[in-house]
Order: structure tokens, then C-alpha cells, then sequence
């Protein structure tokens, strides 16, 4: 299980994936290896997106954390235990992306 982010962290576990597209899209955050939501989670995207975490069914919008192709953001999941994503242009962005797949995987110390 992560404790803090100060040392070195690992994904021993299989993540979770979300296609955006003009909808939001939401998935429960992968548990860590020990059954428990983690405390950090990385999340990478493969089209612009945006990204929400929280608890029940979160929903994306455009003034939610925007996630770049090709970047990825580490996150502190505060206890929430699940994470939605719309892709750019649906959320009223100025950008397009189109469709994408946005990857969420739980992180542990090392």
C-alpha cells in the first residue's frame, strides 16, 4: 500500500480503461495489491481529456483537470474510488481530440 509519495512508486496491478467520447465516461480506481483504494493513482490519456475523481458517479466537464496525450498526472485519491473523463471537444473545449482512452492505474511504494 502507498504511504506518501516520497518514495519511489511501482504498478503492481492491472489498471482500469475509458474510452471518452462526448458523454462522460466513469470507472471504479483500481485497488491496490492489498484490496484497498490506493493513495495515489496515475492517470495518462491518449486524446486530450477531461478528469474528475470522486465517490458514487462523477461526471467530467470542461473545468475539470485537463489531461494532455502523451502526460500523464499523479494524483492523491483522498479516498474517492472513482474517476470520470470526457474527451476535450465535447466539454465545450476549443480544442478537438475526438476519442481517446484515458488509463488509470493504482500506484504503490516500491
Amino acid at each position: 500500500m502507498s504511504n506518501t509519495f516520497e518514495n519511489a512508486m511501482t504498478v503492481v496491478v492491472t489498471g482500469v480503461a475509458m474510452t471518452t467520447s462526448a458523454v462522460s465516461a466513469n470507472a471504479t480506481i483500481p485497488l491496490d495489491s492489498s484490496g484497498n483504494v490506493p493513495k495515489y493513482i496515475r492517470i495518462s490519456a491518449s486524446a486530450s481529456s477531461f478528469v474528475r475523481i470522486g465517490n458514487g458517479t462523477p461526471v467530467a466537464v470542461a473545468t475539470d483537470l485537463l489531461v494532455q496525450p502523451g502526460d500523464a498526472v499523479i494524483l492523491a485519491t483522498c479516498g474517492y474510488t472513482k474517476v470520470a473523463a470526457i474527451w476535450v471537444s465535447a466539454a465545450g473545449g476549443a480544442v478537438f481530440s475526438g476519442a481517446g482512452s484515458v488509463q488509470v492505474s493504482a500506484l504503490e511504494n516500491a
